[in-house]
């Protein structure tokens, strides 16, 4: 059986699939994001939702990508982790 390193080589020769797996990198990377400021603050998604003054659910879908959160909504997610909120524009490649 193949590991998942092995099988995202293979498809990232498909330009296709490269192109859709590049555009959504900034939405990767606020997923990330999200679940390293909830680790880093020692908190379970539970704990998280309760600072939140929401529920365990919300604060999955927000870490899944199920859901496109608010500026509010990380706002509210950035000061229950302790956290501070940036949003940048930069210039398209």
């Amino acid at each position: 059986m193949r590991d998942f390193s092995e099988w995202a080589a293979e498809q990232m020769k498909d330009p296709d699939f490269k192109r859709e797996y590049d555009a959504l990198e900034e939405e990767f990377a606020l997923l990330t994001s999200l679940a390293r400021a909830r680790n880093r603050a020692g908190l379970t998604q539970e704990e998280l939702a309760q600072r939140m003054g929401t529920t365990q659910s919300v604060v999955a879908r927000l870490e899944s990508g199920r859901s496109k959160p608010s500026t509010r909504t990380l706002e509210r997610y950035a000061k229950a982790t302790g956290t501070k909120l940036r949003i940048t524009l930069e210039a398209a490649e």
